[in-house]
């Protein structure tokens, strides 16, 4: 056995745990987000938002289902927002799974639930920086992840 196999498999139920913490992170932040007002829904808005003040960007989602892989306009703009994020030390993450997104952020809300949610943007509410919990557990899976050259880490929703 090699050091390599010892160490994939010690890892393998600290990458499930981390995903899964990671997963609700990202669930109570967009909550949080939505109650505080500082999400943007859609590639369209939060290409504006990231061109107008992406100093005020602190995190960014991008959300395809595999009918969407084959859209290849949709996959031009995430390489371009990631790109654009990666530059302005925005944490990025993927999300797989654009209906449990909309249960989470079209809570109560038809529209925002029927809407684009392929790009979801969290700014800040105010000039003083936002102290989430939720957003520095995302942030340091981000920057765990970037330590091993996973620059935009695939995330699984909680059910």
């Amino acid at each position: 056995m090699t050091l390599e196999e010892i160490r994939g498999q010690d890892t393998v139920p600290e990458s499930t745990a981390r995903m899964q913490g990671a997963g609700k992170a990202l669930h109570e932040l967009l909550l949080s987000a939505q109650r505080q007002g500082c999400l943007t829904a859609g590639v369209y808005e939060s290409a504006k938002v990231l061109n107008v003040d992406p100093d005020n960007v602190t995190f960014c989602v991008l959300a395809a289902d595999e009918e969407d892989e084959g859209d290849i306009a949709l996959q031009i703009h995430f390489t371009l927002i990631q790109a654009f994020c990666c530059e302005n030390d925005i944490d990025i993450v993927r999300v797989g799974d654009v209906q449990r997104l909309a249960a989470i952020v079209g809570a109560g809300d038809e529209e925002a639930a029927s809407g684009d949610l392929h790009c979801i943007l969290i700014s800040n509410p105010n000039e003083d920086a936002w102290k989430d919990p939720a957003l520095e557990k995302l942030s340091l899976f981000c920057e765990e992840s970037r330590s091993v050259n996973d620059w935009v880490p695939s995330i699984t929703l909680p059910e």
